[in-house]
């Protein structure tokens, strides 16, 4: 029962992920008519998505808290009514503030809830194929833009911004809340009714977690991977653009590199079980690093393209490693906490790539130092993962009464 029910929430994972982030990526899709139609600046409009990233990394940990104490069935119900909502709000906004508090900030606070939690879950309720069980819910994000995006692109052609966007907020209600359903704690998990005796004994725990020398090696290693892919990843357009393709042949790069993150994550799962995360998640960062210094060599569009299929295989496929490693050493009752603090870590390094990326190319009119910096932080991600340590955080020991 415990291993078949495991792959329902798997399903229910990617789905989930697949809805909520694709959700939150869509804002791409309305830039442009929302710009239009509103006349609100379009640095205006996309500083919702740095919010959303800011927003969704704080989040992460509130939730990981709430869902270790709580269960994660409630924290992902209450994840996908902000979601709807947000998307809704949004809708109806009619000044830019309204929109980025909607956008930017409701999302972000959703987001926060639907991945790292359920990443978090699959952990627990899986001792074997846990890498390819990790891979397949974050394939869900891999999926969004082929799914949401252009659904959501297509509602803009159909309709108009403010009613696609509402109807992808329906949508979402629609798929999540009975998703919600599915969810469920692992067999060994306490019951609901021991909420209160739960707290009081993760709590210790989670803190004392924090403070170990693996989450601090996991989360450094979880930054620098982020800050390495996140530069390339926003600005791998404009910097082909620069070297001379036309605008609708650089948007191909991205989705190359977005399908061959999708089968990254699929491969990387099947090794991590084979081989363990730790080596596979070295392997991976070292060739992210490579291959985001080599988009300095490319001018073709078949240059590109090659670069993105090895770039997207890489960072897509170390990204679920994170929490299988963090599983390994750490409880599944205080894994909510430990991975939500992980990725509200990780997300600061997903702000800082395209912020500096900017700054360079403002500053020396090229994006060569970006490419430059990013396999050097990427160096830096590999040196830090290998000192990752081996085997469980040691429980602190209670003293006991004389």
């Amino acid at each position: 029962m415990r291993r078949h029910y495991g792959w329902v929430i798997v399903a229910a994972g990617a789905l989930i992920s697949c809805v909520g982030i694709g959700a939150l990526f869509s804002l791409a899709v309305f830039l442009q008519p929302i710009a239009e139609t509103t006349g609100w600046s379009r640095a205006g409009i996309s500083a919702a998505m740095t919010l959303d990233f800011l927003t969704m990394g704080v989040a992460a940990f509130g939730w990981g808290v709430v869902s270790d104490r709580y269960g994660t069935r409630i924290v992902v119900l209450c994840g996908s009514v902000l979601l709807g909502l947000g998307l809704v709000m949004a809708s109806r906004a009619t000044t830019l503030i309204e929109f980025q508090l909607a956008y930017g900030v409701l999302l972000g606070i959703a987001a926060g809830s639907l991945f790292a939690p359920m990443i978090a879950l699959t952990t627990a309720w899986f001792e074997t194929h846990r890498s390819l069980a990790v891979s397949l819910v974050s394939a869900g994000m891999g999926v969004a833009p082929m799914t949401v995006s252009p659904f959501a692109s297509w509602l803009v052609s159909a309709t108009d911004w403010r009613t696609a966007l509402l109807i992808i907020g329906v949508a979402a209600w629609g798929l999540l809340v009975p998703a919600t359903l599915l969810v469920r704690q692992p067999p060994a998990a306490a019951p609901a009714s021991d909420a209160a005796a739960a707290a009081a004994s993760t709590g210790p725990r989670a803190l004392a977690a924090l403070r170990s020398p693996q989450f601090i090696v996991l989360a450094a290693t979880f930054f620098a991977c982020c800050a390495t892919h996140s530069g390339p990843i926003f600005h791998t357009v404009s910097y082909a653009m620069t070297c001379g393709l036309p605008p609708l042949a650089a948007v191909t790069i991205y989705s190359v590199e977005g399908l061959a993150g999708l089968g990254g994550r699929l491969v990387f799962g099947l090794l991590g079980d084979r081989f363990g995360a730790k080596p596979v998640l070295v392997g991976g960062l070292l060739v992210q690093a490579f291959a985001a210094g080599a988009y300095l060599f490319a001018g073709h569009l078949a240059d590109f393209y090659a670069v993105a299929i090895v770039f997207g295989m890489a960072y897509g496929g170390v990204m679920p490693l994170y929490a299988v490693l963090a599983r390994d050493a750490f409880s599944p009752a205080i894994m909510g906490t430990v991975f939500g603090a992980a990725a509200m870590v990780s997300s600061l390094g997903m702000a800082l790539g395209p912020a500096v990326g900017g700054w360079i190319f403002d500053h020396y009119g090229s994006y060569n130092w970006l490419y430059i910096g990013s396999f050097a932080v990427g160096l830096g991600a590999v040196a830090i993962a290998l000192m990752f340590p081996t085997g469980p955080v040691r429980r602190p020991e209670r003293l006991q009464p004389a």
